[in-house]
C-alpha cells in the first residue's frame, strides 16, 4: 500500500476525492506516525488531534478542491486560535492564541487540516533550532544533527512525512535555510505579498510567513491560498499575480528567462560538495533550455554586518513589549525593576538576550547614526544591487547554504559561526524579494543540498516554475 503520510497536496487531494483513502485516515495515519517518530525527532511542540480530526471529518463529508484535507503543521510563532504560541520561549510558555494569523484563517477557509504548532528557535533567533527553550529539533536525515532553524521543526515535520505542508517565518533565511538541510522546498515569498497579522513579531522590515512543501508545486498551491491584501497588515499588496500562472507554468515562457549567476555567492567558505551540486544544478537549468549570465552583486559582502544590525535594533524593539505585565509569571514582586528583571531574565533565552542588547545599543542615543543609519543606506545600495541585477537577468541562483547540516552542538559556542550560516539567504531579506530553495536531484550523498533562486519582487511565478520544471528532469 502506497504510504499516504509520504504524498503531496495534489496527490493527497486526489486521493481524498477519488475515494482512495479518507481524510479521517489520513489524519489518522499522521498522528500515528508523529506518535512514533517525533520523539526522537521533536518537530512539535504541541498537537491538535481533536480539531484536526474535527476538520478531516468535516473534509469528507464535503469533498473540495484546493488545499482541503491536507494536513498542515504551523510553526510555534503563527497565531492559531485556541493553540499554544509560545515562539520557543518560556515567557510566552503558558500564552494560547485568542485569534487567528491572517495565515491561519486562510488556510482554515480552505479547510487545512491544521495538525499543530511546530519547534523553533526562540522568538524565531537561530540557525539551529537549537535555541528552543523546549529543546532542539532533530534532523531527520540525520538525527545527530541540526534541521536548520529557525523554522526547523516545519521543516522536519515535512521531512519526516509528519506534515503534507508546513509553514515557517524567514527573517534572514529561516525557511529556506532549514529547507535545504532537511531536504525539502522552502519559500520565502516577496515582502508584502502575504500578511504578518498574527505573527508574533521579530523583525518587522525583514518577516515574511511562507511554506515548506515536499515539493515546488506545492509550495506554489500553498503560497496561492496564503498571499493577497490584508486590511489589517497595511505593507501587503496583490502583487499583479497570475493565479494561472503560478499554479500552471508555460515551460515556453520558462525557457524565455534568464538565471544569473552571481561571483559573490561562490567564495571561500563555501562546502566542496556543496558547490559541486550547485554546479550540476546550474547545469539543469541549461538543459531545461534557460541561459545563464554571470553577473555582480558587489555589496553582498556587507549584508551580514547590515543584517546584525537591522535586525537586533527591530528585535528589541518588538520584544519589548514582554515586560511580566502582559506575559510572564505574574509573581509578587516587590517594584517594577525587580518584576521586569524576574521576567526578562528567566523569560528570555541567551540568544534573545543578545540581541535585544545589540539592538537597543545600536539605537541608543550617540551610536544610532553610527550603526542604524549606516546599516540602513547600505541596505538601500544591496536593493539596487539586485534592482541593476535584473535589468539584465530575470532570476538569480545561488546556494541556499555554504554547508550541508552541521552536528547539534558544532557552532552554539560561536554565535559569529551560527550567523554566518544565514549569508547567502539574508540579501533576499534585505531587498525584500521573492526566494526559493530547492533540493539538488543529481547530489548523491547522504546530507541534502539546496540552491536557491531570487526573483524580482512579486515574480514568484518565475522561481516556483523553474522549480517545477526541474524537479521534472529525469
Amino acid at each position: 500500500m502506497t504510504d499516504i503520510t509520504r504524498m503531496t497536496i495534489k496527490e493527497t487531494n486526489e486521493g481524498i476525492k477519488s475515494g482512495e483513502f479518507s481524510a479521517k485516515e489520513l489524519t489518522e495515519e499522521t498522528l500515528k506516525l508523529i506518535g512514533k517518530e517525533d520523539k526522537d525527532i521533536h518537530a512539535y511542540l504541541c498537537l491538535d488531534e481533536a480539531g484536526a480530526l474535527k476538520t478531516a471529518k468535516e473534509v469528507d463529508a464535503l469533498i473540495k478542491n484546493g488545499i482541503s484535507g491536507v494536513q498542515i503543521a504551523l510553526k510555534d510563532n503563527i497565531l492559531f486560535e485556541g493553540l499554544h504560541a509560545t515562539a520557543g520561549s518560556q515567557i510566552l510558555k503558558d500564552y494560547r492564541a485568542a485569534y487567528d494569523a491572517t495565515v491561519s484563517k486562510k488556510l482554515r477557509d480552505k479547510k487545512a487540516i491544521i495538525i499543530g504548532k511546530t519547534n523553533l528557535d526562540e522568538f524565531a533567533m537561530g540557525s539551529s533550532t537549537e535555541n528552543s527553550s523546549f529543546g532542539p529539533t532533530r534532523n531527520p536525515h540525520d538525527k545527530s544533527r541540526v534541521p536548520g532553524g529557525s523554522s526547523g521543526g516545519s521543516a522536519a515535520a515535512v521531512a519526516s512525512g509528519m506534515a503534507t505542508a508546513a509553514l515557517g517565518t524567514d527573517t534572514g533565511g529561516s525557511i529556506r535555510q532549514p529547507g535545504a538541510f532537511c531536504g525539502v522546498v522552502g519559500l520565502k515569498p516577496t515582502y508584502g505579498a502575504v500578511s504578518r497579522f498574527g505573527l508574533i513579531a521579530l523583525g518587522s522590515s525583514l518577516d515574511q510567513a511562507g511554506p515548506i512543501t515536499k515539493t515546488t508545486e506545492d509550495a506554489a498551491i500553498v503560497f496561492n491560498a496564503i498571499r493577497g491584501i490584508d486590511p489589517l497588515d497595511s505593507t501587503t499588496s496583490d502583487g499583479g499575480y497570475d493565479e494561472e500562472e503560478l499554479l500552471n507554468p508555460d515551460l515556453k515562457k520558462i525557457k524565455e528567462l534568464k538565471v544569473g549567476i552571481p561571483e559573490e555567492y561562490f567564495v571561500e567558505g563555501l562546502n566542496k560538495d556543496v558547490g559541486d551540486a550547485i554546479e550540476s544544478a546550474i547545469k539543469s537549468i541549461e538543459k531545461l533550455g534557460l541561459k545563464t549570465k554571470r553577473i555582480s552583486l558587489p555589496h553582498t559582502k556587507y549584508a551580514l554586518s547590515v543584517y546584525y544590525i537591522v535586525l537586533p535594533a527591530e528585535a528589541s524593539t518588538n520584544l519589548a513589549r514582554y515586560d511580566g505585565i502582559r506575559f510572564g509569571t505574574r509573581e509578587k514582586h516587590k517594584n517594577l525593576l525587580e518584576l521586569y528583571e524576574e521576567n526578562k531574565g528567566k523569560g528570555f533565552g541567551p540568544e534573545p538576550k543578545r540581541r535585544i542588547i545589540l539592538g537597543t545599543f545600536a539605537l541608543s542615543a550617540g551610536y544610532y547614526d553610527a550603526y542604524y543609519d549606516k546599516a540602513q543606506r547600505v541596505r538601500a545600495l544591496i536593493k539596487e544591487d539586485f534592482n541593476k541585477a535584473f535589468e539584465s537577468v530575470d532570476v538569480i541562483l545561488t546556494p541556499t547554504a555554504p554547508t550541508t547540516a552541521f552536528k547539534l552542538g558544532e557552532k552554539t559556542s560561536n554565535p559569529l559561526d551560527m550567523y554566518l550560516s544565514d549569508i547567502f539567504t539574508i540579501p533576499a531579506n534585505l531587498a525584500g524579494v521573492p526566494a526559493v530553495s530547492i533540493p539538488v536531484k543529481e547530489h548523491k550523498g547522504s546530507l541534502p543540498i539546496g540552491f536557491q533562486l531570487m526573483g524580482r519582487h512579486w515574480r514568484e511565478a518565475d522561481i516556483l516554475g523553474i522549480g517545477q520544471f526541474y524537479e521534472k528532469l529525469q
